[in-house]
């Protein structure tokens, strides 16, 4: 599952995830990237949803829209794990402003998943330790996703769950970075010329 519903105030008036990067949208990278590696992949709708809709044309993908994505992304990843298939044993929660995002990533995540026989939350960290995303979810935390409201999404249950939890460390950073500011995304652009 990837979010796309929230309006990113910080970034500025533009919607960062219809920002070129390299040729392509940001939001069309990232779902390339988690198409490469995952059955199916549900996209949540909020702000600009026919530009998002349009950035990610032609993609198998599923859309979910949030009608009250004001209200945050708890209410965005609710709505999208409840349209989720019986036969879904695990979901990635995958923000859509991560340019580096690579499916060797997202493997790298559904191997432990897969050595837990499908029972832990399994996050990428940094080589200090450090949290980031995005995380695999055991269908056995479907219910307590799918009752999620406001702006925090799933890091209170995350916190709350850490007997459950498994990490991978991740020694390429880059993969893990998000874009939050405008000076964010320059620095991405910067980074992917280099690349």
């Amino acid at each position: 599952m990837a979010l796309a519903a929230r309006a990113s105030r910080r970034f500025g008036t533009e919607n960062k995830l219809l920002a070129d990067l390299g040729g392509k949208p940001l939001i069309r990278r990232v779902a390339e990237e988690i198409l490469r590696s995952c059955a199916e992949t549900v996209v949540f709708t909020g702000c600009d949803r026919a530009l998002i809709e349009k950035a990610l044309e032609g993609l198998p993908l599923r859309f979910v829209h949030n009608a009250n994505w004001i209200e945050g992304m708890g209410s965005s990843i609710a709505i999208g794990v409840k349209t989720l298939g019986s036969k879904t044993q695990g979901a990635f929660i995958a923000p859509r402003d991560m340019p580096f995002l690579t499916s060797d990533l997202l493997r790298k995540l559904i191997a432990p998943f897969e050595a837990s026989q499908g029972t832990s939350i399994i996050y990428p960290t940094t080589p200090m330790g450090e949290q980031r995303n995005p995380a695999l979810w055991p269908r056995r935390f479907f219910p307590q996703l799918a009752s999620l409201s406001g702006p925090q999404g799933a890091k209170q249950l995350l916190v709350d769950c850490k007997s459950s939890q498994k990490h991978a460390i991740i020694l390429d950073e880059n993969a893990l970075i998000d874009i939050d500011l405008a000076a964010d995304l320059e620095a991405a652009r910067s980074r992917w010329k280099i690349a």
